[in-house]
């Protein structure tokens, strides 16, 4: 994939601590910045993903849905005594 150039402007000390990083990895600053950014990136996938998951699973069952607050409870009780048996 072709590179493209792109120009920003930083705190000295910041830049400083690149440049040190950079040599110490023995990586140019252009892929250490690309390596951070990546890794940024993905960090912002994962957290949007669980959050996504953290919604689904708080959904609650309607309140006329008897059975299906019954199930859910079942569920939620059966997974506690499951985590409750693990050795953390």
């Amino acid at each position: 994939m072709a590179g493209v150039k792109t120009a920003i402007s930083l705190d000295e000390e910041l830049f400083d601590k690149i440049n040190k990083l950079a040599h110490e990895l023995h990586v140019s600053r252009s892929r250490l910045f690309t390596i951070a950014v990546e890794d940024y990136l993905k960090k912002q996938e994962n957290q949007s993903l669980l959050a996504q998951l953290n919604s689904a699973y708080s959904a609650q069952p309607d309140d006329d849905d008897d059975e299906e607050r019954k199930i859910s409870q079942s569920m939620r009780d059966k997974h506690t005594r499951m985590i409750e048996r693990e050795s953390w």
